[in-house]
């Protein structure tokens, strides 16, 4: 009987530690960092997953030491932006005494030097995913402030007409300019779908077996 007491005692204490006040800002960067490594590994598992599987050559024994690590790499850069971000936040709210939009600048910099500063295949397509959204989020802002004035016409189509003219451009004639997973899915998209001997590798296979092996 001593062993589900103590446990209960155990899950109690913890339990009214959590409900202290003074200890929450120091709490919530802990579970900001926990939820930074779920959040990672949810997100670049099945995409490591589906790319490797689709593109990358190799043992299966290579391919899950390549899932495991992009998906490790994901989750504790996350976990440990998070960390540092929300506790600069919480250092520069309690020295000065107040919440302030320059504390959330500052912190992100900051960890994004730190953490997200090291040019890797995972950070890089961390800091291109964030950079598509800012734009967009920048231009709306612009909008909202008066900076621009509001378009008389949906722009979105003009968006994805340079979007896509200027990334085949790149693609066709400077692809060592474009990142690595996007140069192997537009290789795929576009110059191996002019390539076939025979209905097999023209409807099965992207490319013959033998070749795939080798």
């Amino acid at each position: 009987m001593a062993g589900p007491d103590v446990m209960k005692t155990f899950l109690y204490t913890v339990n009214n530690l959590l409900q202290q006040e003074k200890y929450k800002a120091a709490l919530a960067v802990l579970k900001g960092f926990r939820n930074g490594a779920v959040y990672g590994a949810k997100i670049r598992a099945p995409h490591a997953l589906v790319m490797t599987l689709l593109f990358r050559t190799g043992s299966f024994k290579d391919k899950l030491r390549v899932i495991l690590k992009a998906t490790y790499t994901h989750s504790r850069n996350l976990a440990c932006f998070v960390l540092t971000y929300k506790g600069l936040r919480a250092i520069q709210q309690k020295v000065q005494g107040q919440s302030l939009q320059s504390h959330a600048f500052v912190a992100a910099c900051v960890g994004g030097w730190l953490v997200f500063g090291d040019n890797n295949n995972i950070n890089s397509q961390i800091n291109m995913y964030l950079l598509s959204r800012i734009l967009f989020a920048l231009s709306r802002l612009a909008v909202e402030k008066g900076f621009i004035p509001q378009p008389k016409h949906d722009p979105f189509p003009l968006f994805a007409t340079l979007v896509w003219g200027i990334v085949l451009w790149l693609f066709e004639y400077h692809p060592h300019t474009l990142q690595p997973s996007l140069q192997s899915s537009m290789n795929y998209l576009y110059h191996d779908s002019n390539v076939w001997h025979d209905i097999t590798d023209f409807l099965v296979y992207n490319k013959p077996r033998t070749a795939a092996q080798s």
